[in-house]
């Protein structure tokens, strides 16, 4: 089955140097555009880090620091990116959870505000969790009856993505062929920041969702504890929370 594409959907992929979205760097992005259309095109960057590429992670994408040492760094790349992806929402494979936070990331580091409030966000991982319980490799294979080739490689990652969300709208007639539906069907949480740091409770309250103020309304802890904010920007959280809990801290500063 075709996907029900209203704004352009990216399809999207990273490599790293390991899993710390605060901390790591992307090493590879690999991005599959569909247009409403139904065509589709596909563009891989490889990119330096600027930081070694640690031995274990080599090991699970094969990239090394001598194959990325010529790339154009993230910041080089970033503006050509952001034009890549305006206006379009964006699915992966365990993308809700990391990829988007890292990406996120990096372009904050890069200088450029990236501010995806009007997207739509569809993790396939999620899809597959709630309906199968298995993994990408598997999830091809169970869907497709392909053996995923070149596994954790941007490309062979992004494609075999785009292949297992098409056959996942052919076998559940219970998934509507629909941007909107598929985002909240494999939401886990409805993430503020998307690290999942700062969620909406079901009054539509931002709270916290870690720690020991877990499910305490963010503006009520700002005021009880205002300490706690300089401990957050002090602390190793993303960017893009930190930019979302100055954003709640200066509408508590105008009301």
């Amino acid at each position: 089955m075709e996907l029900n594409v209203k704004n352009p959907l990216v399809i999207f992929d990273l490599e790293t140097t390991g899993i710390d979205m605060v901390n790591d760097r992307i090493v590879e992005i690999c991005i599959l555009k569909v247009f409403p259309d139904g065509h589709s095109e596909v563009k891989t960057r490889r990119v330096n880090p600027t930081i070694p590429i640690p031995a274990p992670s080599t090991a699970i994408h094969g990239i090394t620091d001598e194959d990325v040492k010529d790339c154009p760094t993230f910041k080089e790349i970033a503006k050509s990116l952001v034009q890549l992806i305006e206006g379009c929402d964006f699915a992966g494979y365990n993308s809700n959870k990391f990829d988007l936070p890292l990406l996120a990331e990096e372009f904050i580091r890069a200088g450029i505000d990236f501010d995806l409030k009007k997207r739509k966000f569809i993790d396939v991982q999620t899809i597959f969790h709630k309906m199968e319980q298995r993994t990408l490799v598997a999830a091809y294979k169970f869907y497709c009856d392909k053996d995923l080739n070149n596994a954790h490689s941007a490309e062979a990652d992004t494609v075999a993505t785009y292949e297992v969300l098409k056959a996942q709208l052919d076998r559940y007639p219970e998934l509507k062929n629909d941007i909107d539906f598929l985002s909240d069907f494999s939401a886990r949480t409805r993430n503020v920041d998307f690290a999942g740091r700062i969620v909406l409770n079901d009054k539509d309250v931002e709270v916290f969702n870690f720690g020991k103020h877990r499910g305490r309304p963010v503006v009520e802890v700002l005021q009880a504890e205002p300490g706690y904010y300089a401990w957050m920007m002090n602390g190793d959280f993303p960017l893009y929370t930190k930019n979302v809990l100055t954003r709640i801290k200066l509408g508590m500063m105008v009301k």
